[in-house]
């Protein structure tokens, strides 16, 4: 009998007799975590499950999010496993996730802070913890003779000009998180403010998330803003590089979560539970990944390397108690404008901010009322946010960006509000250069 016929008469028995047939199953997940991670997990999972392979399709959150949602039922992915719990809240919001809540680890803390680690409606699960700071390079900032920073204020400083890089929110969901971070905890206006004056002072926008931190490790740049991961992979990983988590910081879960209409549900949650069960969190002390577990430091088996960072305490003197609804609910609006107002008009804010320290410096060793005047109307001008508070708490305002964009109707008032936003931006930068250079030249 040829080996095809054998095959097919097993599989039919096998169904006959309500027996599985004996084929390896295949996970695929979504994520948009590094190599070191994911290769670490698949290899760890399939020794102990060989029946089991996993797949790994490596695209950015906002990338992953569209993938799922574009696949029809039954062709769609196993797992989406990433950092930001406000992708998952969409994701959950379009039906695209099943409950997986008898998958949790019950070892795990309910919270860490006053943020939950599970979803409470059990649609997806904390997998590790982090928070949002600053890495740099200990011998860059020798060599260029700077200050370590400690606050993300600090990065406004003249000091910093050029010495500092990151990543796009429509790029990362781990820059995502960040900038959210820093819009929760100085209010919508003051923190756009901090950021605009923070982006001016870089000397890039990254295309992905890890081009901060690998620029901080070679020594590219001097100063990144990261999660956590990054600057503590870096660190143990044994590159010269710090990390410091900012008063304006927050811990909340990164998360995995099973799809709605994947190909092999049965498999995946195997994965899934692999991934948070104690054997599973201990491959996050490995140095290449260097993330925190979500279970505390007595639950991991004396593990945890020496110096680790506690999440548990880190959330308990953070200043951001995280909103991820808030952030879901603007998280279109937050990506684009960040794009249009500082990843597309780089060149210009950075020429602004520059004429700004310079008038600055030059009215420190000789004040000048008339000077004065005119670099705090540039400030204004180049610091200001194009959407303010009032706006981004409009409703129909955000649901427009909520919105599908295949929908030529919304594309089109979407695209004309970002080119909106994008001109202004240009014309405020070139409005605010000039005037720091005539408070330079009231200066003389």
């Amino acid at each position: 009998m040829p080996s095809f016929a054998r095959l097919t008469l097993a599989v039919a028995l096998a169904a006959a007799f309500g027996a599985a047939p004996a084929l390896a199953g295949t996970v695929t997940v979504v994520t948009s975590f590094p190599k070191e991670l994911t290769q670490a997990y698949k290899s760890a999972f399939e020794k102990v499950n060989p029946g089991i392979k996993i797949e790994i399709l490596n695209k950015n959150t906002v990338q992953g999010i569209a993938y799922v949602r574009e696949l029809p039922v039954g062709q769609r992915p196993d797992v989406f496993w990433a950092s930001a719990p406000d992708a998952f809240e969409v994701l959950a919001g379009q039906k695209l996730l099943e409950n997986i809540a008898g998958l949790a680890n019950k070892a795990a803390p309910a919270k860490v802070g006053a943020y939950p680690i599970n979803n409470p409606q059990g649609l997806y699960l904390g997998q590790a913890l982090a928070g949002y700071g600053l890495m740099w390079n200990t011998r860059y900032m020798a060599a260029n003779k700077l200050p370590a920073p400690k606050q993300w204020a600090d990065l406004m400083k003249p000091v910093y000009f050029g010495h500092v890089a990151t990543s796009s929110p429509s790029r990362s969901g781990t820059t995502h998180l960040t900038v959210e971070t820093m819009l929760q905890g100085e209010g919508w206006n003051k923190g756009w403010t901090q950021l605009l004056q923070i982006a001016g002072n870089c000397a890039a926008v990254t295309e992905r998330s890890f081009g901060v931190p690998d620029g901080v490790n070679n020594g590219q740049f001097g100063i990144g803003l990261v999660i956590d991961f990054f600057g503590l992979a870096g660190k143990y990983s044994g590159f010269p590089v710090e990390f410091v988590y900012p008063d304006v910081t927050a811990v909340v879960p990164a998360n995995i979560g099973l799809v709605a209409g994947g190909k092999n549900a049965e498999e995946a949650k195997k994965f899934i539970a692999y991934t948070v069960s104690q054997e599973g969190q201990q491959l996050l002390y490995d140095p290449k990944i260097s993330r925190l577990p979500i279970l505390p430091p007595e639950q991991m088996g004396g593990k945890t390397p020496q110096g680790y960072p506690n999440p548990f305490e880190i959330a308990k003197r953070a200043k951001v108690q995280f909103d991820s609804d808030l952030s879901e609910s603007r998280y279109n609006v937050v990506s684009a404008l960040f794009d249009q107002t500082i990843t597309f008009r780089l060149k210009e804010l950075q020429a602004a901010t520059k004429a700004i320290h310079a008038a600055d410096a030059a009215l420190a060793k000789k004040p000048n009322a008339k000077g004065a005047a005119l670099l705090k109307e540039a400030r204004d001008a180049a610091f200001t946010p194009v959407v303010d508070a009032t706006k981004v708490a409009d409703k129909e305002f955000l649901a427009v960006f909520a919105a599908s964009k295949k929908d030529a109707a919304v594309n089109k008032r979407v695209t004309a509000l970002e080119d909106h936003w994008n001109t202004s931006a240009r014309q405020n930068y070139e409005r605010a250069r000039s005037l720091a250079e005539q408070a330079l030249a009231a200066a003389r």
